[in-house]
C-alpha cells in the first residue's frame, strides 16, 4: 500500500537535506504550468522551505488556455512568482536558424527555451532548479532532455502519476489541480493521447507487471527502451581506462 502521507513527510526532509547541504542559502524554482507535477513539487519546497524560498516561474508559449490554473497554484502558496512569455525567444531562434527545423525540433525547442529561463532566474535570485517529472512519464520518455527532463533537485522522479496525486491531496491542493488532465500546453493534445495509453495503464504496469492490452505493453516497453539514454550519465570517454 502506498502511504500518502509518509511520502510526503519524507519527501519534505529530503528537501531540506538537499538544501541544507547544496545551498542552505539557496530557494527553490519551480516552473509552473498548472498540472499536478508542478503543484505538487512547489507545494512540497513551500512545506520544506517556506514559502519565501520558493520561486514560480509561469512560462506561457504566446496563449496559454490553461494559465489560469497556474495563477491559482501560486496564489494558494503564496508564493513569490514571475510571468516570462517565451513566444518571442521561440520564434527568434527558429527564424535565425537557417533552414526548416523538424517536427521533433520545433516540439522539443519551447520546453529547452522554458528551462533556460528557469536557470536565468535560479542564477539571479540564489536558486535551484526543481525537476517536476514523475516517475510514470521519465518510464517511457515522455519529456525533454536538457527541457523539462533537467534540473538540480527531482522530488517526484520515484513517484507514479498516481501517487503524485496522492501527495497532492495529502498536501491540501485544490482538487482542481491535482485532478487536472496532462497537457503540455504547447501542442493541444492531452499527454495519454501523444501516448497512446492511459496513465493509469502504465502506473499499474510499473508497480506490478500488469497489463492487458498486449499492444499498449508492446509500446510502453519499447519507448521504455527506447528512452532509457535520457535518465542516464552522459558518456564520457575516459583515455585512462585500460583497453577490454
Amino acid at each position: 500500500m502506498f502511504d500518502a502521507g509518509k511520502v510526503k513527510k519524507d519527501c519534505v526532509t529530503w528537501i531540506r537535506d538537499f538544501f541544507a547541504e547544496n545551498g542552505p542559502d539557496c530557494c527553490a524554482v519551480v516552473g509552473i504550468s498548472g498540472g499536478k507535477d508542478s503543484s505538487v513539487v512547489a507545494a512540497l519546497c513551500t512545506e520544506a522551505l517556506g514559502r519565501d524560498r520558493v520561486i514560480g516561474v509561469l512560462m506561457p508559449c504566446g496563449e496559454q488556455a490553461d494559465i489560469d490554473m497556474a495563477r491559482l497554484l501560486v496564489n494558494h502558496l503564496g508564493i513569490r512568482h514571475f510571468v516570462v512569455n517565451i513566444q518571442d525567444a521561440v520564434e527568434g531562434l527558429k527564424r535565425s536558424i537557417p533552414f526548416e527545423l523538424s517536427t521533433q525540433s520545433r516540439t522539443n525547442l519551447p520546453p529547452r527555451i522554458r528551462m533556460s529561463t528557469l536557470y536565468a532566474v535560479a542564477q539571479s535570485f540564489n536558486g535551484r532548479v526543481a525537476n517536476t517529472c514523475n516517475l510514470s512519464e521519465d518510464y517511457v520518455g515522455y519529456s525533454t532532455r536538457y527541457g523539462d527532463a533537467a534540473g538540480d533537485f527531482s522530488p517526484c522522479a520515484h513517484l507514479t502519476v498516481q501517487e503524485v496525486k496522492a501527495v497532492g491531496r495529502v498536501l491540501g491542493l485544490p482538487d482542481v489541480l491535482v485532478d487536472k488532465v496532462p497537457i503540455d500546453g504547447l501542442c493541444g493534445k492531452t499527454d495519454e493521447e501523444n501516448l497512446g495509453f492511459t496513465y493509469a495503464e502504465l502506473d499499474r504496469y510499473i508497480r506490478t507487471g500488469e497489463i492487458e492490452n498486449q499492444a499498449h505493453k508492446e509500446r510502453i516497453d519499447t519507448l521504455h527502451k527506447r528512452n532509457l539514454f535520457k535518465l542516464r550519465l552522459m558518456p564520457a570517454f575516459d583515455p585512462h581506462l585500460p583497453e577490454a
